[in-house]
């Protein structure tokens, strides 16, 4: 199934059941009129979902056109936002660009922060940047939304708490990120609202593609129209969810509607390209001494995107412009 919300004027917007194709929706009904009542109710709800998606395929002149509405993150503000960094390739090469070594355990301990979950931006929404200084930079990923999870919870029993796949651009403020690390307690100004992908999809919709806790498609993102990047998500990802969920679940519960995201997609092989542009400036360093691509500038226009083997897209796509604040 996927579900997007479509903004309806309230703070959590409506629930919307979507059809595969993305073409075409319906309300998912008086009893789960926002997605975080579907998690809160996940087994006793799926039913009802279920049959409302069985409509929309059945039925082509069933429902409303996605592209009349306006669509806000599927969850427009969730209890939790953690993000892993499971992407060796990137963290080796992100570090690099700060003068920071890997951690030592970087291949046997996943990288987790937590981020603000209060406010999300929408598929659409602008970057409102106060100052290209602070080096804004976009970061393409996948993310999963969590049902209730419980404390303890083995990397073997990880798939049963997944309700939800997304993608998701984790806006990075690079220039702040040095300063703050030094002071020993994380990231907090130099990581601003995050932005989602406006439909979010049960993992069996992925086919094949979701395996072993990953999600085995290429993420694309595009700098001002130009494609900037393509990496695979699956086979790099070195901590899969099911990584990353065992390890965060290590000393606490968390509750339904939590998400959890992947970090930075990367890969190896250079010609597929960068989901940031901080590794794109650490290559151009590697390569002849400078870096010479800057960070965001007002104007720049950011769109990621994931497709089926049918070219179809799967969570539809983030299309956001970065202008002042």
């Amino acid at each position: 199934m996927k579900f997007g919300t479509r903004d309806n004027g309230t703070r959590d917007g409506e629930l919307m059941v979507v059809s595969r194709d993305l073409q075409r929706c319906l309300p998912a009904g008086p009893d789960v009129t926002t997605l975080q009542d579907a998690l809160d109710q996940w087994d006793e709800a799926l039913p009802h979902l279920q049959k409302v998606a069985d409509l929309l395929e059945k039925d082509a002149q069933l429902g409303s056109k996605t592209s009349d509405q306006t669509w806000r993150s599927p969850l427009p503000r969730a209890y939790e936002w953690i993000d892993g960094s499971a992407y060796i390739n990137h963290v080796v090469l992100v570090r690099k660009a700060r003068g920071a070594e890997p951690p030592e355990t970087l291949r046997t301990d996943p990288l987790i922060y937590q981020g603000g979950s209060g406010v999300f931006l929408g598929p659409t929404e602008d970057i409102r940047l106060a100052d290209v200084a602070w080096g804004c930079d976009f970061e393409s990923e996948v993310a999963v939304i969590l049902g209730d999870l419980p404390q303890g919870t083995k990397k073997a029993d990880a798939e049963k708490y997944i309700r939800l796949v997304m993608v998701v651009n984790d806006v990075s403020l690079r220039n702040l990120i040095p300063v703050e690390l030094q002071k020993g307690f994380g990231f907090f100004q130099s990581k601003p609202a995050s932005a989602f992908a406006p439909f979010a999809v049960t993992p069996d919709e992925l086919g094949s593609s979701w395996k072993e806790g990953r999600v085995h498609r290429p993420l694309k993102t595009w700098l001002n129209g130009k494609l900037f990047g393509d990496p695979n998500a699956g086979p790099e990802m070195h901590f899969s969810f099911h990584d990353l969920i065992a390890h965060i679940a290590k000393t606490r519960s968390y509750t339904a509607g939590t998400i959890l995201g992947s970090g930075t997609v990367s890969n190896e092989d250079r010609s597929r390209g960068s989901s940031c542009l901080a590794e794109k400036r650490m290559i151009e360093k590697i390569d002849t001494g400078t870096m010479t691509t800057p960070f965001l500038q007002y104007g720049d226009r950011v769109e990621i995107e994931m497709f089926d083997d049918a070219g179809k897209s799967i969570f539809g796509r983030i299309n956001q412009k970065v202008v002042p604040f």
